[in-house]
């Protein structure tokens, strides 16, 4: 008899008590092997945390603290601010209400002030990036 399961192959010859022993071995091994290791259980083995999600941000961050310094149409864009009618449905995320959020408890007027000093930019971003927020 001969089975193929994905790239594992089971081939039993003899009696039918070797190859029923046969096969719960290899049924075992597929199981052992289907077990899902999480994206989380590697990195609490390698102890390590996740940081794309952080890197991004970061770099959000110091782009709008060069867009915000310069105050040109970039300066529009990122705050929102245009004349006219909102569109309908539910309104998109905007880039300043995500980095009020990761850079802490605060306002989006606040972080706008801060970006105009840009030491207190940079420590807040590092700080932010500490946390791991």
């Amino acid at each position: 008899m001969l089975l193929i399961v994905g790239c594992n192959k089971f081939e039993a010859l003899g009696d039918a008590e070797e190859v029923e022993q046969k096969w719960e071995n290899f049924k075992s091994a597929i199981m052992e092997a289907a077990t899902e290791k999480t994206n989380e259980r590697v990195l609490n083995e390698a102890n390590k945390r996740r940081s794309l999600v952080r890197t991004i941000r970061k770099r959000q961050a110091t782009f709008l603290g060069h867009v915000m310094r310069r105050g040109k149409l970039e300066h529009l864009v990122t705050t929102g601010k245009f004349e006219g009618r909102r569109s309908r449905g539910r309104q998109r995320e905007k880039l300043m209400d995500g980095l009020a959020t990761w850079l802490g408890p605060g306002k989006v007027s606040d972080i706008l002030a801060a970006v105009k000093d840009r030491d207190l930019w940079r420590d807040m971003i590092a700080n932010a990036y500490k946390q791991g927020t």
